[in-house]
């Protein structure tokens, strides 16, 4: 460091020898110090997302999924007996996995959320696709040793050491990037006392993972799985857990069927009653706000009857994101046409899965001007625009982009105001939009690309380069769309 360590600042010569000075906010390392001002510097460096962990903000960084209390608590419990046990008899890697909906990103937020009360919490990083950085590799290693930092000051130095002595670090590979600045630094750091005495004590450290599936990278993500197993059968003793979860997708379950990972499917653990006791709580909180709901059961009592209820409980099999969307459905403020009471009979028939839902909701706007190239422009854009940035990007008024997706809150994110991302509640909208065996007339052709390259194009000559629009035609630039025909 360029400055000088206050002269009551104890420098040890043993590499291993770590000390934070809590009342000036030093940490010591070897024949080095680190200031706190050095987790800022590392943030320049590193530039990670900041909406990645599970600390976002959920309503405009999807996932927007949470456990309601009371529910998964059989998979909690296993993950965090797997995550606090002697790592002398257990896996590292645990990959929860299963298909859309079931839950897999709510079980990541909650064991999170546990770990990080816990202070055994080291980063979680939660993909989604068609957001960005979010959804491909480049920052995900930054990403996790900035939290590595953070959580842990410890392993700061070591951070700070190894891009000091490696100057292209930065521009290596992945696998590279996540030996040298989250392992290593980890493994180094865990020799430290405070460090020792919590995985004596407590256990291990953990990373959550969640949605790997949704990463656009598919070759890194082999890399990565490839290289954290390596390094993990090399270091048999180090302190850290990582928690996976995805789809199961070929070119992860091919790196991930291996003994040294520990295999959980949710699917054998979707619990009828917790699906029953998420739908109560939703219907409950609805009755409590809803004025017509409200008057209804004055009249004819309480809704809905029991029986019907469980009929609903039964129709939706596992799934939360089904369940969530029907229920979305049913209570949808904007259709004005029928009761939530008319609408919950009509769920019943519709096939089990999100297609037909999907199919369903969609109809509502579908006789509107502009409908298609706004849905099309939700399915192919590389990161979530605005209101306002849809329309820009489309050429029409703000207006229009709203009377669209107003009625299609039960399926897609619709913000309070039009600077804020328009969001799909669940990737599996995209998937629907994109196959046209499934959607059929709401299919959205590859060849709308060409569209929204000319549109993007249209924005580098524009005198306002300053717009929503204009933004993203330059980070996501015409050529990548013209790429994706």
């Amino acid at each position: 460091m360029a400055e000088s360590p206050p002269a009551h600042v104890e420098i040890f010569s043993n590499a291993h020898d770590l000390q934070i000075s809590e009342q000036n906010n030093y940490i010591v390392h070897g024949n080095q110090y680190i200031s706190s001002n050095d987790q800022a510097t590392l943030i320049q460096l590193l530039q990670p997302i900041l909406d990645a962990s599970h600390t976002r903000d959920r309503e405009i960084s999807p996932p927007n999924s949470a456990c309601l209390p009371g529910t998964r608590t059989d998979m909690i419990r296993i993950i965090v007996a797997w995550a606090d046990s002697t790592l002398l008899w257990n896996t590292h890697v645990l990959w929860l996995h299963g298909y859309v909906g079931c839950g897999k990103s709510a079980i990541a937020l909650e064991i999170a959320l546990i770990f990080e009360e816990r202070k055994r919490l080291v980063a979680s990083f939660f993909f989604f696709r068609n957001t960005g950085d979010r959804s491909r590799m480049a920052r995900f290693a930054k990403t996790l040793a900035c939290q590595l930092a953070a959580a842990i000051p410890e392993a700061a130095p070591f951070i700070e050491k190894a891009l000091k002595t490696k100057p292209g670090l930065l521009q290596s590979n992945l696998a590279a990037q996540l030996r040298h600045l989250v392992y290593e630094p980890f493994k180094a750091a865990a020799w430290s006392s405070r460090l020792l005495w919590t995985t004596l004590l407590n256990g291990p450290f953990l990373i959550v993972i969640d949605g790997l599936d949704e990463c656009e990278d598919r070759r890194d993500v082999g890399a990565v799985i490839d290289d954290m197993l390596d390094f993990f059968g090399k270091n048999p003793f180090v302190p850290l857990r990582f928690l996976i979860t995805s789809r199961v997708e070929q070119h992860i379950q091919g790196h991930l069927y291996r003994y040294q990972v520990r295999l959980e499917n949710l699917v054998n653990r979707c619990s009828r009653d917790d699906i029953d006791r998420f739908m109560c709580a939703c219907f409950e909180a609805e009755k409590q706000r809803n004025p017509v709901i409200k008057a209804y059961i004055r009249t004819h009592g309480d809704w809905p009857a029991k029986r019907d209820r469980d009929k609903l409980v039964d129709h939706i099999g596992g799934s939360f994101i089904f369940a969530s969307a029907l229920f979305k459905y049913i209570v949808d403020p904007t259709n004005d046409q029928s009761t939530p009471m008319d609408r919950l009979p009509h769920t019943l028939d519709m096939n089990p899965g999100l297609d037909t839902l999907y199919a369903k909701t969609l109809s509502r706007s579908q006789h509107l001007p502009y409908f298609s190239d706004v849905i099309s422009t939700l399915a192919l854009t590389f990161e979530p625009l605005s209101i306002i940035g849809i329309a820009e990007l489309l050429g029409i008024e703000s207006f229009e982009v709203v009377r669209v997706l107003v009625n299609l809150q039960a399926i897609i994110h619709v913000p309070g105001t039009d600077e804020l991302p328009v969001t799909m509640c669940h990737t599996s909208l995209r998937d629907f939009l994109t196959t046209e065996s499934r959607s059929g007339c709401f299919f959205t052709p590859p060849s709308y690309h060409l569209h929204l390259s000319y549109r993007c194009s249209t924005f580098h000559i524009d005198q306002y380069p300053d717009t929503a629009a204009a933004l993203y035609s330059t980070s996501c630039n015409a050529e990548w769309h013209l790429a994706h025909t």
